[in-house]
């Protein structure tokens, strides 16, 4: 323990020579840092020639708001131009690539589909292919471990920029497993090499890793937060608040109309494993009910092990849907215009049809058991790191 060295320490030490001769193009933003805290695109700057930088979600200083669009601009401490790749365009164009000759990437994901960053990472892969520019993905640990996979596989009808390849929403992989996965399973064939990390195991949370927390984005403040985003985000599909614009962000979950005490007892009734709840008030000061007094509950993860993020979000979900049916509803369209937000962080529109039908989570669960089974065994040839203890 405590002696993971991630993709990026090791191409500003030994593997330096991979970027050597190349203009080089970062795909990063301010939380992509080395063991000692050095920021992504300073320490890549001081062993290459880098000459152009792209920014995800968030923007390339992690702190833009949640579905923020994000502008092109010059990075004022470099000179160097940042091109967003969520604003007008996803995916790198020809004119962004003109004076790259090698596209580099460090973007620290939390291991849920539904987060943007692996998908920014595609729209990359793409573009390398297309444009006949080789692809080096620094790899980072999966915070939440790559040992447990949970949720159903992304139908391909509700493909969007929270999810574009059928996968789990917990899927238990790397951002270069993925990367791997991607080029193969789309036939990209891009001249892809992941630079994997150095001495982690997949029974490994973060907290083992040795390495510093830096927050991917605004939301996401500690490695705590990444362990129950699976199942709370699909809160953002409700009226109901996940804790946006309070200090612990998907663990503070309600809204002016939910009976904290009451939805805390039905839910430890439950006796769900490795979690308690308590009941709990809050004001958001953004996002849902802002300014408003809400009720709910607070999450207490107490064997992150046996606890299932998934699992736990959909009793939260029925529950409050159950028990308030007048004033719970599932938001209309997403921020993509789309197909009700829920269905596309689950990834079909039929586990919240059978919410609505009070169909019980455990049957809900074991409908997608199957195609989970299916991805286990897709994913055994991407697998980079060893599985570690059993525990």
């Amino acid at each position: 323990m405590g002696a993971v060295r991630t993709g990026l320490d090791l191409i500003v030490g030994e593997r330096r020579s991979l970027l050597r001769n190349y203009r080089v193009g970062l795909v990063t933003n301010a939380a992509a840092i080395t063991r000692q805290v050095v920021p992504a695109v300073e320490a890549v700057r001081s062993v290459c020639n880098l000459v152009a930088l792209f920014s995800p979600e968030h923007g390339l200083s992690a702190h833009e708001a949640d579905g923020q669009r994000v502008l092109s601009k010059t990075d004022p401490r470099t000179g160097l131009p940042i091109h967003s790749l969520y604003g007008e365009h996803k995916k790198p164009t020809a004119s962004m690539l003109a004076d790259v000759d090698l596209v580099l990437l460090d973007l620290p994901d939390v291991g849920a589909r539904f987060y943007t960053y692996v998908w920014t990472m595609s729209y990359v892969l793409e573009a390398a292919a297309e444009h006949g520019r080789p692809l080096v993905v620094l790899d980072r640990p999966n915070p939440i471990g790559g040992h447990i996979c949970e949720g159903p596989l992304l139908d391909p009808a509700y493909a969007s920029f929270v999810g574009r390849h059928s996968i789990p929403v917990r899927h238990g992989l790397t951002i270069g497993e993925l990367a791997h996965m991607l080029n193969d399973e789309r036939g990209l064939d891009a001249n892809l090499t992941v630079v994997s990390v150095a001495g982690w195991q997949r029974t490994m949370w973060f907290d083992q890793t040795g390495l510093p927390w830096a927050p991917p984005s605004p939301a996401m403040p500690t490695p705590d937060t990444a362990l129950v985003y699976p199942g709370t985000c699909l809160l953002e599909g409700t009226n109901v608040s996940e804790g946006r614009g309070t200090t612990t962000p998907f663990k503070c979950l309600g809204a002016p109309w939910v009976d904290g005490h009451r939805l805390a007892a039905a839910l430890n009734e439950r006796e769900l494993p490795g979690v308690r709840f308590r009941p709990v008030t809050f004001v958001p000061c953004a996002s849902k009910y802002q300014g408003q007094t809400c009720e709910g509950v607070y999450l207490h993860v107490t064997d992150r092990e046996v606890f299932r993020p998934l699992r736990v979000g959909l009793h939260i979900i029925a529950a409050i849907r159950a028990f308030w049916p007048d004033k719970f509803s599932w938001l209309g369209t997403s921020w993509e215009g789309r197909p009700p937000h829920f269905d596309l962080l689950i990834g079909n529109d039929w586990v919240r049809q059978e919410i609505d039908a009070g169909v019980p989570v455990s049957e809900i669960i074991n409908r997608w058991q199957g195609t989970l089974s299916s991805f286990l065994l897709r994913r055994k040839r991407y697998l980079i790191y060893p599985p570690g203890p059993r525990r």
